[in-house]
């Protein structure tokens, strides 16, 4: 789970061009959006488009999002239940 947290982090950076964002400014249960990263809902699209496409796990409605989208660690354990299916 940590090496998935890792390896987010750096998908997430480099997805929404963060230039000033480095790994260790993630905190795991932080919000994701809204929180000090400044993500917001346009973002979120962005990186569920990533997900899709890197993953094959498809974020596809609101009521999902939200629940996946609330922290980094929400955002992992969602990839990494979903990810053998």
């Amino acid at each position: 789970m940590e090496q998935l947290i890792s390896e987010l982090k750096e998908k997430i950076i480099e997805t929404l061009d963060l230039i000033d964002v480095k790994p260790s400014d993630f905190k795991e249960d932080e919000p994701l959006v809204g929180g000090p990263l400044g993500i917001d809902s346009i973002d979120i699209l962005e990186l569920a488009m990533m997900i899709d496409r890197d993953y094959g796990i498809k974020i596809d409605n609101k009521e999902l999002g939200q629940k996946v989208f609330v922290s980094l660690r929400t955002l992992a354990e969602h990839i990494q239940k979903n990810r053998n299916r």
